[in-house]
């Protein structure tokens, strides 16, 4: 143990008992979670029955979750939008008590152009941090080597704009790394400087260049896709990267700001037998692996939904190191948290969100029917809604999930898709869950690698699906049939209309990387989001006429 680790020891001890207690009292919860919910409901109607939208809604009369479920409707962002308009511009009121102050308005991308500005109090910044120290000491716990060591954290800037009453409008994993612990931030091995960099190639370069040198225990961020963008950028600059490592200095592609390059010179080392250690790996694998550099313990990022598709490579590109999804959270609040590797599952948080499910079946409908999350049933599959301390009353958050197992009274549930993203020519009702499963088998049988894809319905004499994949070399014959099988046997409906030929087989196609580039780059561009929220849509819902969809309707 290094000489700083043991002068950490003391403060980070005393973290850790703090983090422990929250880790017994989280788990003491889900034996009883109806009640500790009941008592979450009161509290949060309590506390805003005096709000406009409490006024507005008849709170102050909710006296149990049959009125409360009475009083408030399901609703989507819209619903919320004018309290949420309301608070964005200085009226607090519309949303919380007196005297609860906004820290951040946490911004995600909406279903409209407009972006959702999610409020972030300092009661919904206590419950979001909870969860994440729950989750962080478990995971630890699970992989003591990565105890006291240094952590790359990738994540967004914590301010990008501020509000009308200039409140900071931004990233709240960027807000909770900048407010984290003293003894976490000293882990820290990049500063938030470089996290704020625009260029996001400049941003990764010096990113690698500071962590490279350093022993970093885990890497952490939202999406799979970073850690593969950051390898594959490893891999392109190489020759500069180790020039920099040997000769100690920093020269990304683009332009550093003169205050950030002063503040960087201190760290920027001479590492000869470094750069020796990642050349023989270079020539070894004919690519920058992390093994090259650090001994990772492990990961954290999602694993669920279609981001499951990026795991093979980022296995390839850490060695097989072990990942932990972090669960489902988003700018609106933590709803799960995972205990275990290797599984996109985790129990339900019911200390910090109030939640109710609709059955997936009943989605759409004007007044669903909700259930708590003492009545969910394993393997059932259902719509999340939440109410929390950031203003949401009953918001239906559009995440399909499907309950895998319980704890105590809780459900362990995993993340399947964003949206209902379900498309339906004939009646089978396909969902993206089910073609990104369809794809990963497929692929797997034929022992072909491919990044994204677009799956599209095709309305034609002989309706069927086109999936377009991202491909530099042609496909091999039998990939449609696979996927065309795999989807037979996820959904039977999809056989069912498959057999009868109301629906004909799968076509496929192939696309340059570039292509599918460009069409991310354009859809950021019509509907702004930072690009680290980014998710790729696999499954399109619209029905496209043309006989040839792929690289005109798509690429086009």
């Amino acid at each position: 143990m290094t000489v700083s680790r043991l002068l950490l020891r003391p403060a980070a001890r005393l973290g850790g008992w703090h983090a422990g207690r929250q880790l017994r009292q989280f788990l003491a919860a889900h034996q009883n979670s109806r009640a500790v919910q009941d008592a979450l409901l009161e509290r949060l109607v309590a506390m805003h029955a005096d709000t406009r939208f409490g006024r507005d809604h008849g709170l102050a009369r909710v006296r149990g979750y049959d009125d409360f479920r009475r009083a408030v409707p399901v609703g989507d962002y819209e619903a919320h939008r004018p309290y949420m308009d309301a608070a964005y511009a200085g009226d607090a009121g519309a949303l919380f008590p007196a005297g609860v102050a906004i820290h951040l308005f946490a911004l995600t991308s909406g279903t409209t152009g407009q972006p959702k500005r999610i409020p972030v109090t300092p009661e919904s910044l206590v419950h979001y941090r909870r969860g994440w120290n729950v989750f962080g000491l478990r995971f630890l716990g699970d992989h003591p080597a990565a105890w006291l060591r240094p952590i790359l954290q990738l994540t967004g800037p914590a301010i990008e704009s501020y509000s009308p009453a200039g409140v900071p409008c931004g990233s709240i994993s960027g807000l909770l790394a900048d407010t984290q612990k003293r003894i976490v931030r000293r882990m820290y091995v990049v500063p938030p400087a470089v996290r704020d960099l625009a260029d996001p190639v400049t941003r990764l370069y010096t990113t690698l260049r500071l962590a490279m040198p350093r022993d970093v225990s885990f890497i952490t961020t939202a999406n799979p896709s970073t850690i593969v963008q950051l390898m594959t950028l490893a891999t392109a600059h190489a020759e500069p990267l180790l020039r920099d490592l040997r000769d100690g200095t920093l020269t990304p592609p683009g332009e550093l700001p003169g205050p950030l390059r002063q503040a960087l010179g201190p760290r920027l080392k001479k590492h000869p037998a470094l750069v020796a250690r990642i050349e023989a790996g270079l020539a070894r694998d004919g690519e920058l692996r992390t093994g090259h550099f650090w001994d990772l313990a492990g990961l954290m990022h999602w694993t669920g939904g279609t981001l499951g598709l990026y795991l093979p490579q980022v296995q390839r590109l850490t060695g097989g190191v072990p990942s932990r999804d972090i669960g489902l959270l988003a700018s609106e609040g933590r709803l799960s948290v995972p205990l275990d590797d290797h599984t996109p599952a985790g129990v339900a948080e019911v200390l910090g969100a109030f939640l109710e499910f609709i059955p997936a079946e009943a989605i759409g409908q004007p007044d669903p029917p909700t259930l708590r999350s003492h009545e969910l049933t394993v393997g059932e599959e259902y719509f999340v809604v939440l109410t929390n301390f950031s203003g949401l009353w009953r918001y239906n958050i559009h995440d399909r999930i499907r309950v895998t197992g319980q704890l105590g009274q809780s459900p362990v549930f995993a993340f399947l898709s964003k949206g209902s993203h379900t498309a339906n020519l004939t009646g089978e009702k396909l969902t993206e869950h089910q073609a990104v499963q369809a794809v990963r088998q497929a692929l797997q049988a034929s022992g072909v690698q491919a990044g994204r894809f677009l799956a599209q319905p095709c309305f034609a004499d002989e309706p069927y699906y086109c999936f377009t994949l991202e491909s530099p070399a042609p496909l091999p014959a039998g990939l449609a049939g696979g996927i065309d099988s795999a989807l037979q046997a996820l959904n039977i409906e999809y056989a069912s209309k498959r057999s009868s030929g109301r629906l004909g087989p799968v076509r496929l196609s192939a696309a340059a990387p570039a292509d599918f580039d460009r069409r991310e780059a354009r859809l950021l561009a019509d509907r702004p989001a930072r690009a680290t929220q980014y998710k790729h849509q696999y499954l399109l819902t619209d029905v496209c006429t043309d006989e040839a969809p792929a690289a005109a309707a798509l690429f086009g």
